[in-house]
Parts: structure tokens; sequence; C-alpha cells
């Protein structure tokens, strides 16, 4: 029988919030609350949108923006790697095929 998901209280854009929440991950929602809640104050500082419904939009798209940019670079450096892998490959071969007099 699977265990009841906690119950965790969170505030957003000056709302409470009870959000279900797996026993150990009670942490990672509390930050993970507390990053969209910096975004939401990033925004509503540059004073350019007031809605409330827009200022969760616009935070939800900058940090899926980060994620998906930290995402392609790390994408990059396994690509980067590969690369690496591949070359040291063509090398070691091109070594062992050299004669010595």
């Amino acid at each position: 029988m699977p265990a009841k998901p906690n119950s965790v209280s969170i505030r957003l854009l000056d709302k409470e919030y009870s959000i279900g929440c797996p026993d150990g991950e009670e942490a990672s929602l509390l930050a993970s609350a507390d990053l969209v809640n910096k975004k939401i104050k990033e925004i509503k500082e540059r004073g350019s949108i007031i809605e409330s419904e827009r200022i969760a939009v616009m935070a939800a798209l900058n940090l899926a923006h980060e994620v998906l940019n930290a995402n392609s670079a790390s994408t990059s450096l396994s690509d980067v790697d590969k690369r690496i892998h591949s070359l040291k490959e063509k090398i070691d071969s091109a070594i062992g095929q050299i004669e010595l007099p």
C-alpha cells in the first residue's frame, strides 16, 4: 500500500497553497517555491506587469527557459566529451600504426 503524501503549505503571490508531497521531498518542494517566489519578486520589481496571473506565467516561462538552457549546456558538454573520446581513439590508432626503425 503506497504511503500517503504529506501536505506542505507554500505561499505564492500572497496566496496559501496546500500541496501533496512525497515523504522526503518536502525540502525540495519548499526550495522550489522559494525559487518561484524569487522570480515573481524580480518581475514585480520591474513593474511592467501587475496582474498576478501574468506574473505567474512570466515566472514559469523564465524558469523553464533557464532549465532548457542548462540542459542544452549539459548536452553540449556531453557532445564535447564524446568528440574528445573519439579523437583519442583515432590518435591511439594512428600511434599504433607507426613503425619504429
